[in-house]
């Protein structure tokens, strides 16, 4: 037995914590900027601030994973040619290599874009 059998259930623990945490924080925004309107604190140029904020967040969302999924997809398949030893990490640094990849490409497009919008 390895020394190290505990780090799956850990990485999964932490990973529903993560998933719950950003769950919970998109709920309770979107709750408090609701009541806020409800109860007339927000104006109208208030609300359309937070229109503006959801559009621009959500404008790139699909490129993003997207580019993510096409990248991950490709470490993936670069990894069924070449040949490796069952220990080893290979696998693992290409797939968050290229994952990484993907997210510099999205970086570098969403900047250019904001560049010329500017």
């Amino acid at each position: 037995m390895s020394n190290l059998e505990f780090l799956m259930p850990l990485s999964v623990f932490i990973g529903l914590a993560v998933f719950w945490y950003i769950v919970i924080k998109y709920i309770t925004d979107y709750l408090l900027k609701r009541k806020m309107i409800e109860k007339g604190y927000v104006n109208e140029e208030g609300k359309a601030l937070f229109k503006e904020e959801d559009v621009k967040a959500n404008k790139f969302a699909a490129l993003k994973w997207g580019l993510i999924a096409f990248f991950g997809g490709l470490s993936l398949v670069l990894i069924e040619f070449i040949p490796f030893g069952p220990e080893s990490p290979l696998p693992y640094g290409l797939v968050i290599l290229f994952v990484a990849g993907g997210f510099l490409v999205y970086y570098n497009i969403v900047k250019k874009e904001n560049e010329k919008n500017q």
